[in-house]
């Protein structure tokens, strides 16, 4: 534990190091040497933690806070190393990126903080054994992030999505405090120790608690249907931070649920049955509308939506197994939600980083403007295809290897002798299976409009990116691959936090089968490489000449798929879902010069639900304008009227 705290430190001493430092540049390399050292720290303390058990730190901070103990179990050394690897890479990547915003003069002082901040906040938040101490920290990130977010903040609407984001993970707070609030009354104590016992004194009660703790926690991991500040803050905030946001700040939200779960046990049925219910939503939900978007970033804050969906439905799985008395189908199913946390987090921030390189050479993010990047950007479109076929879960990435346990899990839960439960599990699996369908629609329409083809604009890049960028892309999109092609390593790493919930005597037939299927997909890889030679060999002796191309010999972008043409079939099949707008400018006269056709999709729920409330709030408020008219003299009275409403108010009480 004690390693734990230093790289904290060692992160506390490099964020105010970087504000000596007067050299942008030299910022930014104090923080990346600083975050590595605090990372190596924080990785000898995890995996100390996983060999010889967890580890207690306490700190005596007077009456108010009581003890504040921090813990580092298996749960928190899991999610501190991808906290600490995702952000370092992050940072690093960060060197690269903000360079032409500092040759324009931007300061970077205060963005250099925050990431600091940000990445200690939530190393921070998953140790904390103490409620209040636990808000505090939790505070600290969203702040940290929220400030990261406004690092363009001279555009307005970068600025309402910041303000946006603020008010949802305050909205969150709200249901958090509950949750601890309700366990530390019955517990008479802020420490997580004295609220195991609340589960076993009140089971309705534990549930109640446990139903604010997911709905709290569940804003932050973006859960439908409280995910509508993600894909708003998302693609405003700069690359590497919508990276850190996305592929690590939203899993400290799983990280609640787990230990929400770890506190009140196992819920009641019902709520079992909205844990799942609400995940398939999630997923569904939010790939249906990634597959539509034209920004680049946008898409992928709504594809996390859909990953944390399928996190979901792992938990939910486990849950119904678990109430069910089924240890093995409960073991796979929390062990691929563990593995989606590892590997979600590693491909979307390879996805994020790619997508801001392309945006920093290219100052876009409407794919429709882009096309041929991958003769340009040859690493970069690489990197993003490799992150494009792994978030799909297609072998031999990593993937594959979290969605294929939670698959196993669904197939092994069939054998639950229930037939509510058989219906359900049905239900999830042919969710799961349409939520790969529609991913594959997603991705290979970003891919191909983006980076193949010939470009559509003006927006083309001359060259890649600095090798900043590319270094820690490359170590992701080589993760990817590593960890797909040993999934028994895989499974045994997810044993470590998941031994926390349930044995795993059984685990043995699953760590062979899964040997098996790694021992197939190195045969696979093997098969593609002896393929690549023998075309290589061919073409060698291979002459090619220009034929008549039948008047097709000069390729233009007109000729392409826009999109919108790419997904239409699919928006036309679920209609219903989506708010299509049009945008139409018809062309007129004998000799046309100018033609616009658009189409913009909504989201349903901001624009049926939040919309309109927003709009009678405002429309209500506005009633108390005479309020707030300037005159102090009014405000004067209004001080004096209310000192005489308190004063008889409490002359009437005593």
């Amino acid at each position: 534990m004690n390693f734990y705290f230093i790289g904290i430190a060692i992160l506390i001493l490099g964020a105010i190091f970087s504000l000596a430092v007067k050299n942008p540049n030299n910022k930014l390399k104090t923080i990346s040497v600083f975050s590595v050292i605090g990372a190596l720290n924080i990785l000898v303390a995890s995996i100390k933690t996983f060999i010889s058990g967890a580890n207690d730190f306490v700190f005596n901070l007077g009456s108010v806070f009581q003890n504040v103990r921090f813990s580092l179990d298996n749960i928190s050394a899991f999610f501190a190393i991808i906290i600490a690897v995702m952000s370092t890479l992050a940072i690093i990547y960060s060197n690269g990126y903000l360079k032409p915003y500092i040759e324009k003069g931007k300061n970077i002082t205060a963005h250099c903080l925050f990431l600091i901040m940000l990445m200690a906040s939530m190393l921070g938040v998953v140790v904390c054994q103490n409620a209040l101490m636990f808000l505090i920290i939790w505070e600290l990130m969203s702040l940290s992030s929220f400030f990261l977010c406004l690092f363009e903040y001279e555009q307005k609407e970068v600025i309402s999505s910041g303000i946006k984001y603020l008010v949802y993970m305050h909205l969150s707070v709200i249901f958090i405090i509950i949750f601890f609030a309700l366990l530390s009354i019955q517990a008479h104590s802020l420490d997580f120790n004295y609220f195991y016992g609340v589960a076993k004194e009140n089971i309705q009660l534990a549930n109640l608690i446990f139903i604010f703790g997911f709905i709290g926690f569940g804003i932050k991991a973006g859960f439908v249907p409280f995910h509508n500040w993600l894909p708003d803050a998302h693609p405003k905030a700069p690359s590497h931070v919508s990276a850190m946001m996305s592929g690590v700040m939203i899993k400290t939200g799983v990280y609640g649920i787990i230990r929400a779960l770890e506190i009140c046990s196992i819920p009641t049925l019902s709520t079992i049955y909205l844990v799942l219910i609400l995940s398939i939503i999630t997923a569904l939900y939010g790939i249906s509308y990634a597959s539509v978007q034209k920004d680049i970033k946008k898409m992928l804050a709504y594809s996390s939506i859909e990953n944390m969906g399928i996190i979901g439905i792992g938990i939910g799985v486990y849950l119904l197994a678990t109430h069910y008395e089924y240890p093995t189908v409960a073991l796979i199913a929390l062990c691929g939600s563990f593995a989606h946390i590892l590997n979600h987090s590693i491909f979307k921030e390879l996805l994020f980083l790619s997508a801001g390189s392309v945006y920093i050479k290219t100052h876009t993010k409407n794919m429709e403007l882009l096309g041929g990047l991958i003769k340009k950007m040859p690493i970069t479109a690489i990197c993003f295809i490799l992150g494009g076929i792994s978030i799909c879960a297609l072998p031999p990435f990593n993937g594959f290897v979290s969605e294929f346990l939670i698959y196993m899990s669904f197939i092994k839960a069939l054998d639950i002798s229930n037939f509510g439960v058989f219906i359900v599990i049905l239900f999830a699996l042919a969710s799961l299976a349409l939520v790969g369908t529609i991913a594959i629609l997603c991705f290979t329409k970003t891919i191909s409009i983006a980076f193949l083809g010939e470009s559509r604009s003006e927006h083309c890049a001359n060259e890649d990116n600095p090798k900043s960028m590319l270094v820690s892309m490359s170590i992701l999109a080589c993760a990817c691959l590593v960890l797909g092609l040993f999934p028994q390593y895989v499974f045994k790493y997810t044993l470590l936090p998941a031994r926390v919930f349930i044995d795993y005597g059984c685990a043995c037939k699953q760590i062979e089968f899964l040997s098996t299927i790694s021992k197939c997909l190195w045969a696979f890889v093997g098969l593609i490489i002896l393929f690549l030679l023998i075309k290589k060999a061919i073409s060698n002796k291979t002459s090619i000449y220009s034929t008549w191309g039948c008047g097709y010999n000069k390729l233009t972008s007109k000729m392409q798929y826009s999109g919108a043409s790419y997904t239409s079939p699919f928006l036309n099949i679920v209609k219903p879902l989506f708010k299509r707008t049009r945008d139409v400018k018809k062309a007129k006269g004998l000799f046309p010069t100018d033609a616009h056709y658009e189409t913009r999709v909504d989201d349903i729920e901001e624009t049926y639900i939040i919309n309109p409330i927003l709009k009678w709030d405002e429309k209500f408020l506005s009633k108390f304008e005479i309020i707030q008219n300037g005159d102090i003299q009014q405000y004067i009275r209004f001080g004096l009227a209310f000192l005489a409403l308190a004063l008889i108010v409490a002359i009437l009480i005593i």
